[in-house]
């Protein structure tokens, strides 16, 4: 059965380590029940999220976020079908952006709005190749 990819990006609201590590606590929870796997590349000024998993798991994980008021300006970035997952091992697997590809400076220059979606995979490709 193929699965979802999806990538949003946000801004975070009140960003700090307690924020999150509610985050990824209840996510790692969350997602694990529902076959939901991904990666959540995080800095103060920004989110970049992938999430993989069941179609209907995803959608509805990504209404709830869009509801989140920790998450400011989420963007749908990407969504594709796959047969397999990048981060199959991890509920939700955290970055704290040292594998960033694009600097703050590039990101407010509009990085993102210009990027396509193998620059976003290519993003959460290099994080699952470092992990292994």
């Amino acid at each position: 059965m193929p699965l979802t990819q999806l990538i949003y990006s946000s801004k975070p609201f009140g960003f700090d380590d307690t924020i999150l590590s509610q985050i990824l606590l209840t996510a790692r929870r969350n997602n694990a029940n529902a076959h939901v796997t991904g990666c959540l590349i995080c800095r103060a000024d920004l989110y970049l999220q992938l999430l993989e998993g069941p179609a209907e798991a995803i959608n509805r994980l990504y209404a709830s976020i869009e509801e989140d008021d920790r998450h400011l300006e989420v963007t749908h970035r990407m969504e594709r079908e796959t047969d397999s997952r990048l981060f199959g091992q991890w509920a939700m697997r955290d970055d704290p952006a040292q594998s960033w590809l694009w600097t703050k400076a590039e990101v407010d220059a509009g990085a993102l709005e210009n990027a396509d979606q193998a620059a976003f995979l290519a993003v959460f490709e290099r994080v699952a190749q470092r992990i292994g």
